[in-house]
């Protein structure tokens, strides 16, 4: 970011809450770099900004939208850069039907199921016309979406395996989906119609200065500002940077918020650059290391997807990451995922057996938090642990997580201090309220202190993708043990336990790898992790050395590797995580200091700094070149591509793997080596981003009839109602949007830091930020007290007046925004405690990657406190009978009235004699594939 000419931090307040890291921005300003901070508040990021452009939370595509249509509309588009590294000149299928042509759905979206099939996204092609994006032929059930599934429905589960195979989703991690066989049919001149380029340029003709200004909020004038500012700032000799956090990624469209941007950053030709690229901006708490060696349910370590319950056999299961005629390094997948099981299970893991793949658990649906946490609500889950989370504060709906956690039979809260996710059952708002009642509770608690990480040694991998070692400062107190240590211990003991069993659903445990060397502590050397991780050699000449690269893995159980991207980190038998060579010793990439993924590259996709021969784009944006004497690949950065590729090089359509990378071909994890503006496969709501409002919404979208995203994730219940949005009658009942975000003098749910006087001292009280003219709409004091209500609960806050919240003119009328930190919980162990914003927020998720909408909300607000006990109830549920809430409401997939769908989502939803039990109707399923729907049905699938 420090190289960047212009940054736009949309998304984020990176000044607050990335503090350490907004010091490249400042030292980019420094140098003459324009800051635009574009976020609903004005923050101490828009301070130091050149310009703050206030924008209605959820309204991003539109704004990106616009950009897009700035550039090509101008041509003002990287010509050599998009033609050559994209999939611009890619001809579409003849029965692609664009949103702009549907109102608000793309061609193949599926009624019944509620996903799209791919068929008509597809690449068009030489010799496969008329196949789908895979290259084979497609049937009926092709790309209805991913599938959340329906527990304990066995005919959902091959159903289900299959949709997702078929749609993409989140299945391919990190890799470009399989976009299979055939040569695809381009036109470099970029003037056929169904070129992506041309279909580029229909899709976002409507995304106008105007239509930013009407859905959005930002004036014309400022949108010129933004355009220009971004336009001047990239092509050959400069580049722009777009910044983001969870202000992108935390909506119903959060993965489509991502990727508007990263279409315009090919467009610019910013990707691949330095100064460029779209940083994602992690916290410190190796938030990139959690999705690089996963805690997600979909995921393997190296973003590996979790097997299905389809994928039956190891080769199903490979094959189903990579085709034989794709091009790139996920044509690899054997050997990764063969590496990963040597890993874990050692000598235990042959080709025999398939590696021990059978030992792997597998998926049949989505099994996320939200997912689990309704089956808690349902009785289906006996046990949960909380590792460093505190649903009952930080998650979604804090009302339906402690009432989940009070139907389990066990529960293990390993934190530093007793968070509310662990006292829930003796003061949470609950108990108050009488709802539930501390001796009738059968959930039994267990409490496991946990060490901070000043008080253990591992790597933590943040922005960049940097993994930087931390050194044990100090022991821990007490009981107090590391994650390492505890999960450890665990296994140890269970499998002490297991020892005599003869049961093969205990050999997983029992064959896993567990024998790590003490350190002179006692515990367990954490670099020894860290070396499994990089991987070694497990036969030959070299047997018992690191490897060097991931390069080195093959697929024949002669290497094993814990996570393939990253090999090298202990090359030589170096922790190489534990660099610290000083800035001013080395040059700006910085490659002495801690390590990045994959290979120590500090800029991904870095080939596509040079142009087409291999020539450097600009001697200022100077990063790797080909040598044409030596041959080779070289420059400042590890390049990111084989090193002998010679820029002109063409391979045949029938060769794969990198060697079918061209020279051309910089976009190496890609299915065809190509940035791809148009996404044939892969997400599950549309090859283009298209603007929807978020699931609440004062405002009608503006673009389409189409309302919502027809693909989110939904679950109707009636202790998670939703508000009207746009013109439907009850909107009015909750006129103003609330956005959360958080302090820095505060943590996330506030464990590391409501514990502490002085942190607690800076930010002692859940507060308000509320612009002066909604204070004087609403009688609502500076410092006084305030009762905020939504559909599912109501919290009092104190309120503080600013001019840093602006009121926006959107679609003819003023919307007003409140901003809410997420950090109080209440409790009575911490020093302060107050109502949880996350009360507020229903559950809706992403389709992509089942993340809850955290940055819209539809309320009320009013003077004074709110009332106490079962009276706070009494007042969400006034709320709801004037704007006439049911389960039913908002939760239409379909919201086009001209439209003619056979579906009714909810069926009897809102019946009284279905309250408080639960049904999400996801992509890729029906309301008759859940038959116990039906009040009379002792039973519910969710």
């Amino acid at each position: 970011m420090a190289n960047a000419d212009c940054i736009v931090i949309q998304g984020s307040n990176m000044a607050e809450c990335h503090p350490v890291g907004f010091q490249w921005v400042t030292e980019a300003k420094a140098r003459g770099a324009r800051v635009i901070h574009v976020d609903p508040r004005f923050t101490r990021t828009s301070a130091v900004a050149d310009k703050h452009l206030p924008i209605r939370a959820g309204s991003d595509i539109v704004l990106l939208g616009a950009l897009i249509n700035h550039v090509l509309s101008n041509d003002l588009w990287f010509h050599d850069y998009v033609v050559n590294y994209t999939n611009a000149s890619n001809l579409i299928s003849e029965d692609f039907e664009d949103a702009e042509d549907l109102d608000g759905l793309f061609s193949g979206y599926d009624e019944e199921s509620g996903g799209y099939h791919l068929k008509s996204w597809a690449y068009q092609t030489e010799d496969s016309e008329g196949q789908d994006s895979r290259g084979e032929a497609s049937d009926d059930a092709a790309g209805r979406g991913v599938d959340n599934h329906v527990f304990g429905v066995e005919h959902e589960h091959a159903k289900g395996a299959k949709q997702r195979a078929e749609a993409g989703g989140d299945e391919f991690g990190s890799g470009g989906a399989p976009v299979g066989g055939g040569v695809p049919v381009r036109d470099e001149t970029l003037q056929h119609p169904r070129t992506v380029f041309q279909i580029l340029r229909r899709h976002y003709a409507r995304y106008t200065p105007q239509m930013v200004r009407e859905a959005c909020g930002i004036s014309e004038a400022d949108f010129e500002y933004l355009a220009r500012s971004i336009t001047e700032n990239s092509g050959r000799d400069r580049t722009t940077c777009f910044a983001y956090a969870v202000g992108w990624t935390q909506h119903t469209l959060g993965a489509q918020f991502i990727r508007t941007a990263s279409i315009l950053q090919l467009l610019l030709g910013n990707m691949g650059r330095p100064g460029g690229g779209i940083m994602a901006l992690r916290g410190h708490a190796t938030i990139q290391g959690s999705t690089d060696i996963p805690t997600l349910f979909n995921l393997l370590p190296g973003y590996l997807p979790m097997p299905e319950v389809s994928k039956q056999t190891f080769s199903d299961y490979v094959d189903g990451i990579r085709t034989t005629e794709q091009k790139g390094y996920w044509a690899n997948a054997e050997a990764y995922a063969v590496n990963l099981l040597k890993a874990w299970w050692g000598e235990a893991a042959t080709a025999e057996n398939e590696w021990a793949y059978n030992y792997i658990p597998r998926i049949n649906g989505a099994h996320g938090t939200y997912q689990t946490l309704m089956a808690m609500l349902e009785d289906k889950v006996e046990g949960y642990f909380l590792l460093g989370q505190n649903p009952a504060v930080g998650s979604a709906n804090g009302r339906m997580q402690r009432l989940g956690m009070s139907h389990l039979k066990w529960l293990v809260v390993r934190d530093l201090n007793m968070i509310e996710s662990a006292t829930w059952w003796k003061d949470g708002p609950e108990i108050a309220s009488g709802e539930l009642k501390t001796e009738d509770i059968q959930t039994e608690v267990f409490f496991m202190p946990a060490a901070t990480h000043v008080e253990k040694s591992g790597s933590f991998t943040q922005t960049q993708r940097l993994v930087q070692w931390r050194h044990q400062a100090v022991a821990p107190p007490g009981d107090a043990q590391s994650e390492l240590e505890f999960f450890f211990e665990l296994g140890k003991r269970i499998r002490q336990r297991l020892a005599d069993s003869e049961d093969p659903r205990d050999r997983p445990l029992l064959d896993l790898t567990w024998d790590y060397p003490l350190d002179e502590q006692g515990e367990i050397d954490p670099v020894s992790v860290l070396a499994e991780i990089n991987g070694r050699f497990e036969s030959g000449e070299n047997a018992g050395e690191p490897l060097s690269s991931y390069g080195q893995m093959t697929a024949d159980g002669s290497t094993s590797g814990g996570c393939w991207i990253y090999a090298g980190i202990y090359a030589d038998r170096v922790n190489r995580a534990a660099m610290r060579v000083p800035g001013w010793q080395q040059d700006e990439i910085a490659s002495q200091w801690a390590w990045a993924w994959p290979a120590n590259r500090r800029i991904l996709y870095n080939r596509a700094s040079a142009d087409p021969k291999g020539r450097p784009w600009s001697e200022r944006k100077k990063l790797v070149w080909w040598d044409e004497e030596n041959r080779r690949w070289t420059g400042k950065d590890n390049p990111d591509f084989p090193l002998d590729r010679d820029p002109s090089a063409r391979p045949g359509p029938d060769v794969a793997g990198p060697d079918g990378l061209a020279g051309n071909d910089p976009f190496i994890m890609q299915a065809d080596g190509k940035g791809w503006l148009f996404a044939p496969k892969g997400m599950l709501d549309g090859p283009l981003p298209t603007h929807y409002e978020p699931q609440e919404s004062p405002v009608a979208n503006p673009l389409y009839a189409q309302q919502q995203n027809p693909t989110r994730v939904m679950f109707p219940r009636e202790d998670n109602l939703s508000a009207a949005s746009g013109d439907a009658p009850g909107t009015d009942v909750y006129p103003f949007m609330f956005t959360t975000y958080r302090l820095t003098e505060h943590h996330t749910a506030g464990g590391m830091s409501r514990w502490l006087p002085y942190l607690s001292e800076l930010q002692p009280e859940m507060f308000c930020e509320i612009s002066p003219e909604l204070a004087q709409l609403k009688g609502l004091e500076p410092y006084g007290w305030a009762t905020i209500v939504s559909p599912r609960s109501a919290i009092e806050v104190k309120v503080m007046v600013t001019d840093r919240m602006t009121p926006l003119t959107v679609a003819g009328k003023t919307i007003h925004q409140i901003g809410l930190p997420y950090h109080w919980g209440a409790g009575t162990d911490a020093v302060v405690t107050g109502d949880g914003a996350n009360d507020l927020l229903g559950i809706t998720l992403d389709p992509n990657v089942q993340i809850q909408n955290f940055k819209t909300g539809s309320c009320d607000i009013i003077p004074g406190r709110r009332p106490r006990g079962a009276q706070r109830n009494e007042l969400v549920r006034e709320y709801q009978e004037r704007a006439g809430l049911t389960v039913r409401t908002g939760m239409e997939r379909i919201t086009d009235p001209e439209r003619e769908l056979n579906q009714d989502p909810l069926r009897a939803r809102d019946s009284g004699d279905t309250a408080g039990r639960s049904t999400a109707y996801h992509p890729g399923e029906r309301p008759e594939d859940h038959p116990a729907d039906h009040p009379a049905d002792q039973e519910e699938d969710k």
